[in-house]
């Protein structure tokens, strides 16, 4: 973290820069998890303090709107200092003013219950034998989408169809923040899954409040096109459980409806 003093000699997008930086190295420590060298480290003056100096610098930038201004000046004024919303209000007006947003991988993601020290979590907890099937998913967004939440709902392993994206593709380690790492993955055909139960997301089948979830097996969720194949239909020996919608559309993204699944899956073994 760079000292307050300096920052008055940066000028223009280069202290906007140093600034967003700053405010999200400083987001990280508050929440206890802040990345190894970057704590914040200030002996001459407090967290709080070091951050209402930051504010500072950042309010006389000709480019804050008067909204914003207003804001973070206000929450200057209280006693004692909401760090955390200082900090997050500030990043996210310098992001805009730059012309960039807050992508995914940027979030602030709260500290494990399992973790070190450091900020590294030591063994995934999952549910065994929970697993999921995508079928020919090929928008690397929405795998990375699938992994992501599988890995935060406790499934045990994601099997990829031979005809999804690869899930090392950018825009799906980006959505799936790490955990295309952190997951057990691996190709495989539908003749391949050797679990003994399987059911498909698909429309048309049990609704989902109504389905019998299996205490362990494998969920096929289908391409964003054209669903579930009939080949994944035929191997379904638990059935088909459908979310029940009511829009004209009557239509989810396939994250968002997994997420969904997830969920419940996750409550019937509780």
């Amino acid at each position: 973290m760079i000292n307050p003093n300096k920052l008055f000699q940066l000028s223009g997008g280069q202290q906007r820069r140093k600034l967003a930086l700053c405010f999200g190295a400083l987001e990280r420590d508050i929440l206890g998890i802040a990345e190894k060298g970057c704590e914040y480290n200030f002996s001459t003056m407090t967290r709080a303090d070091y951050i209402k100096a930051l504010c500072r610098v950042f309010l006389q930038d000709p480019k804050i709107s008067p909204q914003a201004a207003q804001k973070i000046s206000d929450i200057l004024d209280k006693e004692p200092l909401d760090e955390h919303l200082a900090c997050n209000l500030a990043r996210n007006e310098l992001l805009s003013i730059i012309g960039t947003f807050p992508a995914e991988w940027d979030l602030i993601i709260a500290p494990h219950p399992n973790a070190k020290k450091e900020g590294e979590v030591e063994k995934r907890n999952f549910f065994p034998g929970l697993s999921v099937y995508a079928e020919d998913i090929r928008s690397p967004f929405n795998l990375g989408s699938i992994f992501r939440t599988a890995e935060a709902m406790g499934a045990q392993k994601v099997y990829l169809s031979p005809g999804c994206c690869n899930p090392e593709h950018p825009r799906a380690q980006r959505s799936g923040m790490g955990c295309v790492q952190t997951m057990g993955w691996e190709r495989a055909s539908l003749d391949d899954l050797k679990e003994e139960n399987i059911f498909v997301l698909e429309t048309g089948g049990t609704p989902i409040d109504e389905f019998e979830f299996p205490k362990s097996g494998v969920c096929v969720i289908g391409s964003e096109e054209l669903g579930v194949s009939p080949q994944a239909l035929a191997k379904a020996n638990c059935g088909r459980v459908t979310i029940p919608m009511k829009g004209l559309k009557a239509s989810l993204n396939v994250g968002v409806a997994f997420g969904i699944l997830m969920q419940k899956w996750v409550e019937s073994l509780s």
